[in-house]
């Protein structure tokens, strides 16, 4: 199992006390206020013992009326499963699902923790491109020649980590009827539902009939309760739920207690801090693509989530080396692309989630840096060249 890039690129930021910080997907601002009180109210009144494996069944009940009103899909709480994290939901459904010798099928650009968890389970990985110059959508017929009789898991992402592209309805419904016609399983990474600027957010549940759509969500980045560590699946095959609940029962035993009463207490309480930090990722968004713009520097548009991909490669193609120099030199943390597969290389992901003035601070810098290492390279990526015209081109 290889390290995740990200990782380490936040491990040397954090030894660095003048680093912006642009390389995680972290909220700049704190669990609203009225989370963290009634966690602390229901901490102090005792209720900090086991739960069910599958979550508490006031959670489960309020999650899945936030999946009907939210989401549009018919679900009831014995269809979802309280998780420590939605990466842990996604791990414990490929160690239920996938076998050794069996392939787990991820987009290129991936979030690393996909393979990871794959990787851990034993089974083999696979993927399939989403290129820069489609906006890093990828097309069906990619998919579909993907797929390779080993192929048990397709993942899609939307929006995306770390792309912030959002997938249409009509591809999502495709890649159902696709998964329907192969006989896959189909687990769609729904983390930045909430986080969404150009188009509303579609889910392929919405477009499954058999139950062969696992969906997973998360807190950490609608409502900034990163450390909390709490996500969910939603399926409405009850064999999986069975299966998951068993799976956490050896893994985790339950999510926590004290994290699940927090949970309820954002889902039913005030959502105006979601609002207002969907407003300023925007905001944020429009703003970053506005300095590299002027400084002839490509990017690709994020239509939700909050990252931004960086072409770097009108000064090298190595994403790490850029990466490394540019925190060695200037103090900006970014995410090497390569960290993200092939797909990523040759750009960086920034996280929009930073305060405003110090991520505009770093692009500015890592522009700096574009240009001085790459001289009359940089000047030929301002004027078309990079890593988004040689897609384009090919």
């Amino acid at each position: 199992m290889h390290r995740s890039g990200i990782r380490t690129l936040m491990e040397l930021a954090m030894r660095d006390p003048e680093a912006i910080r642009l390389e995680i997907g972290e909220p700049d601002v704190p669990t609203p206020a009225h989370v963290v009180a009634a966690a602390g109210r229901d901490a102090a009144a005792g209720h900090t013992g086991y739960t069910s494996s599958t979550g508490t069944p006031e959670l489960r009940a309020a999650l899945a009326e936030k999946v009907r009103r939210v989401n549009g899909l018919d679900v009831t709480a014995a269809d979802v499963v309280v998780t420590h994290g939605a990466m842990h939901g996604l791990a414990m459904a490929i160690s239920a699902l996938v076998g050794p010798g069996e392939e787990v099928l991820l987009p290129d650009p991936e979030f690393p923790n996909w393979r990871m968890a794959a990787v851990a389970a034993g089974a083999d990985v696979a993927t399939y491109p989403a290129h820069a110059a489609h906006g890093f959508v990828p097309t069906l017929e990619d998919i579909a020649a993907a797929i390779t009789p080993a192929t048990r898991v397709l993942v899609v992402c939307s929006p995306n980590n770390p792309t912030g592209a959002m997938y249409p309805p009509e591809l999502l419904a495709g890649v159902v009827e696709l998964a329907r016609e192969r006989d896959l399983w189909v687990f769609s990474d729904e983390c930045y539902e909430a986080i969404t600027f150009d188009r509303p957010h579609a889910s392929p549940a919405a477009f499954d009939t058999d139950g062969r759509v696992l969906t997973f969500f998360s807190f950490s980045k609608t409502y900034a309760m990163t450390g909390w560590r709490l996500g969910y699946v939603v399926s409405r095959d009850p064999g999986v739920v069975d299966l998951l609940g068993q799976v956490a029962e050896a893994t985790v035993a339950c999510p926590s207690s004290v994290s699940q009463r927090a949970a309820l207490a954002a889902l039913t309480g005030p959502q105006d801090d979601v609002a207002a930090a969907v407003d300023s990722y925007r905001e944020r968004r429009d703003a970053a693509v506005a300095l590299l713009d002027g400084r002839g520097i490509p990017s690709v548009r994020p239509q939700g989530a909050f990252y931004l991909m960086v072409d770097v490669s009108a000064a090298t193609t190595d994403s790490e080396a850029f990466a490394l120099r540019l925190l060695a030199d200037r103090h900006v943390a970014v995410s090497p692309g390569s960290a993200f597969g092939p797909g990523g290389e040759g750009m960086v992901r920034v996280s929009l989630a930073g305060e405003r003035g110090r991520l505009l601070e770093g692009l500015a810098r890592l522009a700096d840096l574009v240009h001085a290492w790459g001289g009359a390279g940089a000047r030929a990526g301002a004027s078309g060249g990079g890593v988004l015209a040689a897609v384009a081109d090919s």
